[in-house]
């Protein structure tokens, strides 16, 4: 009798421990919404920053995480914002003074992740104009209020010049222009930057060499509420992406650029690229803080927005 009570404790225990497991994985899944099996859509840009993204959907790591991501691919950064602001994204890649600027206009877009960007400060080809200080007094193309803009305002401070603003939204206008003398200088990202070094313009400074970043990965306030699952997956995603970039010849993918706006130029450029690309990582709060003074000074903002505000990095990796 005593052993026939002790078997009965022993079943009551295993009974209770896997109901305990039970209601523990339950709660793990409710914790963890799923995939919605909508698709994300995405707009970018032909820039480098956007190769990660197109690498995942035809490399199939989209499709291997589960999430439908449905790219366009905008010629202007003004086309991207348009479609954004008429509900027409989820997401986009853009920068930390688009969100700033939206979020002052009604429409609540969150920061999710930085990008991988270089961009160059180049001058036309029979300019003349071969260092950063002849740039004093000179035009430069760009798109006003973006981060083209504060890149450039970013190294003139840095070198005490002055320069005028000469808009040109399309970036293959832009590029045509320079080639062809009608403007002093751009600000471009690659792989335009180095076709229009290829072609005789000359690289007066880089993002990079000054230590500026402003780029970012954005998507709407509502998917991050109610599709972080999704969001998290485009991210797996991604960084499966950067890992292939990372260790294949750019060769083997170059080509398939074209299909999204991307010169054949862009080819060139992967081959003789030396540093590795990063995975999807924070924006530090320094340079949102920087960017988001610089935009209050440029009056696309009437207030303050913090950057706990403005920013959700938890769809990352750790």
């Amino acid at each position: 009798m005593k052993k026939l009570g002790m078997l009965l404790m022993t079943v009551a225990i295993g009974l209770a421990a896997c109901s305990n497991g039970n209601e523990s994985s339950q709660a793990t899944q409710t914790s963890e919404p799923d995939l919605t099996n909508e698709p994300l859509r995405f707009g970018t840009l032909p820039a480098e920053s956007a190769i990660p993204i197109i690498l995942a959907e035809e490399n199939g790591y989209f499709d291997k995480e589960n999430v439908e991501v449905d790219i366009t691919s905008f010629s202007s950064p003004n086309d991207r914002n348009a479609a954004a602001q008429s509900g027409e994204l989820d997401g986009m890649i853009g920068d930390v003074m688009t969100a700033l600027s939206f979020k002052e206009g009604g429409i609540d877009l969150t920061i999710t992740s930085d990008i991988n960007e270089e961009f160059k400060l180049l001058s036309s080809p029979d300019s003349g104009i071969t260092d950063i200080k002849q740039l004093d007094g000179k035009d430069v193309s760009l798109i006003p209020k973006l981060l083209l803009e504060y890149i450039m305002d970013e190294i003139a401070a840095k070198n005490n010049i002055a320069y005028e603003v000469v808009s040109i939204p399309s970036i293959p206008a832009r590029y045509e222009a320079l080639l062809e003398n009608q403007i002093d200088s751009v600000i471009f990202t690659e792989p335009q930057a180095t076709a229009l070094q290829l072609n005789g313009a000359h690289v007066l400074a880089s993002s990079s060499e000054y230590g500026i970043k402003g780029g970012t990965i954005l998507f709407s306030d509502d998917s991050v509420a109610e599709r972080s699952s999704d969001i998290a997956a485009f991210y797996r995603a991604y960084d499966q992406a950067v890992d292939y970039m990372n260790t294949t010849d750019a060769a083997e993918y170059s080509t398939v650029l074209t299909e999204y706006n991307f010169p054949e130029t862009m080819g060139d450029y992967l081959k003789n690229k030396k540093e590795d690309y990063s995975k999807a990582t924070i924006v530090t709060e320094e340079q949102y803080e920087s960017i988001e003074q610089w935009t209050k000074e440029k009056e696309m903002i009437s207030k303050d927005y913090m950057y706990e505000e403005l920013t959700d990095f938890s769809m990352l990796e750790d």
